[in-house]
């Protein structure tokens, strides 16, 4: 039993956006109606299983897909051949494109073939049901096309910048960093970050009392000394 399906609708995308997204299987195949997964072989084949329903009768078809014709931007034609509830299924869907002023026109026809017990039990109930899933499949062909591709994303280059982490490499404890330093400081930050701090090493006046106070030969090491002893002194340093 053979079913013959044809139509065809305007989308504002330019033909080019349109032939890229009809020649994806990725975004062509989830689209096919009560579709339940997807696995890739490679760029032009892939196997669907979908839901099939008839009556009561129940089951899942797999069909086994090719991306059999594909001309930029002008045509893009699946094909396709299966099993569902015992029975061979064939499919074919083929879609023409030429520009509009507005967009681009998709002209579309299919064929459905079943055979064996399913076109036996469901008789006449096969081509209203398809017709139907051909029709949600026109559907959301359209609203995926319904409005201008998303351009994607470009992320800022960060090849002038390090990680705040990179102070540990100069000597400044991670606890030292304030909670409001950015994320990321330039590296002539990070050079002067680093100028600074063996500066402050030489003339830091705390590790003159330091020494000082360590030194037996100063005649008033003992009183400092003795004031280091203190309770309380101790903690202030």
């Amino acid at each position: 039993m053979a079913i013959n399906f044809s139509g065809e609708f305007t989308t504002p995308r330019a033909p080019e956006e349109v032939f890229e997204f009809l020649s994806d299987p990725d975004k062509f195949g989830p689209l096919l109606p009560d579709f339940q997964s997807m696995s890739r072989q490679d760029l032009t084949h892939f196997t669907v299983k979908v839901k099939v329903g008839v009556g009561n009768i129940r089951g899942t078809a797999e069909i086994k897909m090719e991306l059999a014709e594909a001309v930029k931007p002008l045509r893009a034609q699946y094909k396709g051949q299966g099993t569902a509830v015992g029975s061979q299924v064939t499919v074919s869907a083929g879609f023409d494109l030429s520009p509009l002023p507005e967009g681009t026109r998709v002209v579309w026809q299919g064929e459905t073939s079943v055979f064996g017990k399913l076109a036996s039990m469901a008789g006449g109930m096969l081509e209203p049901l398809g017709r139907k899933n051909i029709q949600k499949l026109i559907e959301g062909l359209q609203k995926a096309l319904s409005g201008p591709a998303v351009p994607v994303a470009t992320r800022p280059a960060a090849a002038d910048s390090v990680p705040v982490s990179s102070y540990d490499n100069v000597g400044v404890p991670q606890s030292d960093i304030s909670a409001e330093t950015p994320s990321f400081i330039s590296i002539g930050h990070k050079a002067q970050l680093e100028t600074d701090l063996v500066a402050g090493e030489k003339s830091n006046p705390l590790e003159g009392n330091e020494a000082s106070a360590g030194d037996s030969s100063s005649p008033q090491s003992g009183s400092n000394v003795s004031q280091d002893a203190t309770p309380g002194k101790a903690d202030s340093l």
